[in-house]
């Protein structure tokens, strides 16, 4: 399977960006999506999945304003991202069925202050 994530740019904060995870290849079906992200210096981090047995999981900076939603016919899922932080800087990737292996390209989110 190769992810491509876009999407990304810089906005102010308080600004909105949406993510797009486009998955291809050997898909199959595709049960668990997610997206991480990694800041300079930082080691990445969860941000939200999305699966049919857990429903949305978020980390608790981004709650109430992220949103992951999925569309399974397009093996694509998004990231909807509002009232954006300058915290929220980082290279944004995204992940299938928990495949550490297999991160794909990230976009890179940055926002200013």
């Amino acid at each position: 399977v190769q992810l491509q994530a876009s999407g990304g740019g810089k906005v102010q904060a308080g600004g909105s960006l949406r993510l797009s995870c486009a998955a291809s290849g050997s898909v199959g079906s595709i049960k668990d999506m997610a997206w991480y992200r990694q800041a300079p210096g930082n080691k990445r981090e969860f941000v939200a999945s999305f699966s049919d047995d857990s429903g949305s999981v978020y980390t608790d900076s981004v709650k109430g304003r992220f949103t992951i939603s999925v569309d399974t016919a397009k093996n694509q899922w998004y990231l909807q991202m509002n009232k954006l932080k300058p915290e929220d800087t980082a290279v944004y990737y995204c992940l299938a069925d928990w495949d550490f292996g297999n991160w794909g390209q990230g976009t890179q989110v940055t926002v200013s202050s």
